[in-house]
């Protein structure tokens, strides 16, 4: 995931840029690292389904909506072909260039009727940061295409079957001459599949798939961060041609604490004490994620010190240790004294030689007080 590059630097385009300037650009790119353009470079041909996969993403809103927010993370799994090889990019994409490049010009393959991986599908829940911490099983919700079960997946009508496609033979391809040029293309009647539907199937209108709602359990390990997925294997849509479907990723959300934060491992929180603990010591009760619990604050406690507290922060998810809790101590002042904290705190700014603002007294016997010690007794002669 970290050697990935950004899918918008591959294609060479901006974060904004429009559908049509994305398969511009990605036509471009398949055209010039084209490996019968360049044979045995495996550079080009890294570049080449590099070029293949960022289109995938970035042609296809939904995906492109989720890694815009998650990154490569968003789309891992995700998309309707593996491109494990330049074939599976041939097979992919073929039809965005009409037969030219793809073509026999340049040694192009034919699409094949191999099975097929199913696309995955997403889902999210939210957990508290309790529950990320000690692990959680949660019910979750989507929606996938599951097989017809009218047309048992043909697309046709019960008691018919589909045909061979007449303008390609069944082939799904075509040839076609332009000079000394021969290209094959994506038959335009079949779309590819070497079959049609003469009287498809009314339940699913001949798609041989029909969208279901899905629930299902989803057992998340401690210790999980927000956006992190957990897969459920064989939950996504059904495959093509007899093969595997794909699977289901379940998008982890984490909702506030009302007093801890958590950063990696680690949790934070905030807690407040008075002048007095600070300066005598005292044990006061600091939240965590089992409730509070005992600290001792020590004498002589400055406001901003943090007290680090081992093994109570969250657990790693595999396993390898528990991070810390790490309490910031603020020291408070209190807006308000009773007469006997106030004698008590002028006895002792009077044993440290404070200087302290005088006993309180109304705003302008306070005010008059101030001005006339700014006097000097020469002003006050004069005035006299």
């Amino acid at each position: 995931m970290v050697d990935q590059r950004d899918y918008y630097e591959v294609l060479g385009v901006e974060r904004r840029a429009t559908s049509a300037q994305i398969t511009d650009a990605y036509r471009k790119l398949a055209i010039r690292y084209h490996p019968d353009k360049n044979p045995g470079d495996q550079e080009a041909a890294s570049r080449f389904k590099e070029a293949a996969r960022a289109f995938e993403v970035l042609s296809d809103e939904g995906l492109r909506a989720r890694y815009d927010r998650y990154g490569h993370a968003g789309v891992q799994g995700g998309g309707r072909h593996e491109f494990n090889d330049i074939t599976d990019v041939f097979e992919a994409f073929g039809d965005l260039f009409g037969g030219g490049i793809f073509g026999e010009a340049f040694g192009g393959r034919r699409r094949g009727n191999r099975p097929r991986k199913g696309r995955d599908v997403f889902c999210q829940t939210t957990l508290t940061l309790v529950e990320a911490a000690r692990g959680a099983t949660k019910t979750v919700e989507f929606t996938r295409h599951e097989t017809c079960a009218e047309c048992d997946g043909s697309g046709a009508r019960k008691g018919t079957k589909p045909q061979a496609c007449d303008y390609c033979g069944g082939q799904g391809q075509v040839i076609q001459t332009a000079g000394v040029f021969r290209m094959q293309t994506t038959c335009p009647a079949c779309r590819g599949a070497g079959s049609v539907i003469r009287d498809k199937c009314p339940a699913c209108g001949g798609d041989g798939v029909t969208a279901e709602r899905v629930e299902r359990r989803v057992t998340i390990p401690a210790g999980v961060d927000s956006d992190v997925r957990v897969r459920l294997a064989g939950e996504g849509e059904p495959g093509g041609n007899g093969g595997p479907p794909g699977d289901c990723y379940c998008v982890i959300e984490i909702e506030d604490h009302p007093f801890l934060a958590r950063e990696g491992r680690d949790l934070h929180c905030e807690v407040p004490i008075t002048f007095t603990q600070a300066a005598l010591g005292a044990t006061v009760e600091v939240p965590t994620l089992d409730g509070p619990k005992p600290l001792q604050v020590a004498r002589g406690t400055q406001s901003g010190d943090v007290v680090r507290v081992r093994g109570l922060g969250m657990p790693e998810v595999r396993g390898r240790g528990i991070g810390d809790l790490h309490v910031h101590l603020h020291v408070e002042v209190p807006k308000t004294l009773s007469p006997r904290a106030e004698e008590l705190l002028r006895e002792l700014a009077a044993e440290e030689h404070a200087a302290v603002s005088p006993k309180r007294s109304s705003f302008f016997s306070r005010l008059t007080e101030y001005f006339q010690g700014k006097e000097s007794p020469e002003h006050r002669e004069d005035e006299s």
